[in-house]
Formats: structure tokens, C-alpha cells, sequence
């Protein structure tokens, strides 16, 4: 068998060739689809490109990430964001807990960010309180919470770009 895989002997027959093609078939192929494996995968890098959202637009080699489009956000008329650290220090809530009527009151800067207020008890999810934010609001708000179960209440602001802060306040 040796001699019929290295090299054909003199007189071989067309027999003989044939199984020495069925050896280098089931040696020599496996290896040699291994190693194209080896050589096109094993070392690829891969990159990542994500968008102001965090959404992933691009995963592949470096070369076309380059070339990649970004889309970018239109251009708005209020590039200020305001944080939630900064938001709440923003707004008053008085006084916590609660026993007949919640205060809201916040500063000027921050009404320009706030859509709606509104207010659910924890337990229920019900809501109890709903209230736009308009401007004869004069940045500030009563909600009066005498006729509500004692418990914890979520008071929920929601913003012009759609974010929701809230906090949890205690009625006793």
C-alpha cells in the first residue's frame, strides 16, 4: 500500500492508479480544506460601528467601516439635553411623605423640558393624577391626595424628547 501512495511501481495497472487517488482523497483533501480554513478565518478582525442610540449599523473588517454612511440626527433647535442628576435638582417635591397635599415646583429652565406630570399608586397601578404641562401651570403643581390610600405613589415626569423620570413618594 505504502508503494501505491508514494509512487506508482513499474507495471502498475490502471487499477492501482485509481486506489491510489482514493487514498490521496481521503489524506491529502481533509487536510488541504483545513488548512483553507484556517488560513481564511483565523484571524479576522472584526469591527463594530454604533449610532448615537447605541444601535449597531456596521459589523465587519475595518477596510469597509471606513466607507460605511452614518446617518446623522437632523439639526435641532434645542441642542441643550438635561440630565436626571440635573433634572432633580431642579424640582421640588414638598414635603415627602405626603398627608393631604403634594407641592411640585420647579425652575424655569427645566418647564421647557417637561410635557406632562402624572402620579399612579404603586400597588394598583392605577392611575390617580394626569396634568399637561401648560403654561398656566406657573411652574408649579397641587395635587391634592387627601381622599388616596396611604402607601407609595409614583410620580412620573414625562419629557418633550420622551424620556421618563420618576420618583417614588409616600402617602401616610
Amino acid at each position: 500500500m505504502k508503494n501505491l501512495y508514494w509512487g506508482t511501481p513499474e507495471g502498475s495497472t490502471t487499477a492501482d492508479t485509481s486506489v491510489r487517488k482514493i487514498l490521496l482523497q481521503r489524506k491529502v483533501l481533509p487536510l488541504l480544506c483545513l488548512m483553507i480554513g484556517f488560513w481564511g478565518y483565523s484571524q479576522t478582525e472584526v469591527y463594530f460601528k454604533y449610532d448615537e442610540a447605541g444601535n449597531q449599523r456596521y459589523r465587519g473588517p475595518d477596510d469597509f467601516a471606513k466607507t460605511t454612511t452614518q446617518r446623522k440626527a437632523p439639526p435641532s433647535t434645542t441642542t441643550q439635553v438635561l440630565h436626571e442628576k440635573d433634572f432633580w435638582k431642579q424640582v421640588r417635591l414638598y414635603p415627602v411623605p405626603v398627608n393631604d397635599v403634594l407641592t411640585i415646583d420647579w425652575t424655569e429652565e427645566t418647564d421647557k423640558f417637561i410635557e406632562s406630570v402624572s402620579l399612579f399608586q404603586h400597588s394598583t397601578v392605577h392611575w390617580k393624577f394626569q396634568q399637561q404641562n401648560i403654561p398656566a401651570l406657573n411652574r408649579q403643581l397641587k395635587i391634592n391626595m387627601t381622599g388616596y390610600d396611604w402607601g407609595v405613589y409614583i410620580l412620573r415626569f414625562t419629557l418633550k424628547d420622551g424620556r421618563i423620570f420618576s420618583k417614588n413618594i409616600t402617602k401616610r
